[in-house]
């Protein structure tokens, strides 16, 4: 069995959101829980993200959205823990005014290589987050970037259901991980 923890962002990806759609298909997949979706904190998060992966019973991959991947790219500086794979999903730009209001404690993420193979999927209309910062983004963290055109944030309200495109981009990247 392999484990795949879902990592959602601000508000906890609803009943409509593909990591949703994909938890309830896939029983390897499970949801990491902070103590608040709607009030991020930080440290809150990583511990949170810390004990879910402590759970597994071999180095985990990563499905991860949107504030999630600035959660992801703190939580792999501050710990040696291994992680399979990471599929970061529409990160965003954390100097963006909406960022900055809903989780300031997100802010600056570490400008560094991801120490795992990691996959990041980006839209060119995304909202939260340009597709050159995703650009920018790949080049630090090392991660492998996909374009796939114009989905907004990539999540219920892009109209993408459980997002099967995105289902076989993750199936693809998961099937390249040692």
């Amino acid at each position: 069995m392999r484990d795949i923890i879902v990592l959602p962002g601000l508000g906890g990806s609803g009943e409509g959101h593909w990591q949703t759609l994909w938890e309830r298909q896939n029983p390897e997949m499970r949801r990491f829980q902070p103590a608040s979706w709607d009030r991020p904190e930080l440290a809150d998060w990583i511990a949170a993200l810390s004990r879910e992966i402590g759970r597994s019973k071999t180095p985990p991959v990563l499905v991860v959205h949107s504030l999630a991947c600035q959660l992801v790219a703190h939580w792999a500086a501050l710990t040696p823990t291994r992680i399979r794979g990471g599929f970061l999903v529409s990160a965003p730009d954390p100097t963006g005014d909406i960022y900055l209001a809903e989780a300031p404690s997100f802010a600056n993420p570490p400008r560094r290589r991801l120490p795992f193979p990691s996959l990041l999927v980006a839209s060119t209309d995304d909202p939260f987050g340009s597709l050159d910062y995703a650009k920018e983004s790949a080049a630090v963290w090392g991660s492998k970037l996909i374009d796939v055109g114009p989905f907004g944030h990539i999540n219920a309200n892009s109209g993408i259901g459980d997002w099967p495109e995105g289902r076989a981009l993750f199936e693809s990247f998961h099937a390249t991980l040692a």
